[in-house]
């Protein structure tokens, strides 16, 4: 079995998680200017055994597609066209960031540690796999 990755994608930085090998649990790995991702993603699946890509999907209250989404589909693009084997699943990622947020707060991060965008969207990918992880079961 293979791990799964999980993208946290943003115009600037995009954050990604990835599983264990049995798929039972998402870590935060980084998170990446957005220019680099779709490389460290080759990169990742040359070295390591991956099954899928879980992309959050951004989506409105109304379950409509955001704003968001018209950065997101090039990118897509891109990935299918670079890995075309490779399962892409797209997840909901509505109140990821606040999620993210909420839990640096509830683990004591400091008010400083917190602006740190980085975290926060390393935090979101972990969210949205752990998420996408949950709802398998």
């Amino acid at each position: 079995m293979g791990r799964i990755l999980g993208i946290d994608f943003g115009r600037k930085r995009t954050g990604v998680a990835v599983t264990d090998t049995l798929q039972i649990v998402a870590s935060g790995v980084a998170t990446l200017p957005t220019h680099t991702v779709l490389q460290w993603i080759k990169d990742y699946v040359a070295r390591e055994p991956v099954d899928r890509i879980v992309v959050g999907k951004p989506t409105q209250l109304n379950g409509e597609p955001s704003e968001s989404m018209r950065y997101l589909e090039p990118f897509l693009v891109q990935l299918h066209r670079a890995l075309p084997q490779m399962e892409v699943v797209m997840y909901d990622e509505r109140f990821t960031s606040s999620i993210a947020h909420q839990a640096m707060i509830d683990g004591g991060m400091k008010k400083s540690d917190r602006r740190d965008k980085n975290r926060v969207d390393t935090i979101a990918a972990t969210i949205i796999l752990n998420d996408y992880l949950s709802s398998r079961k």
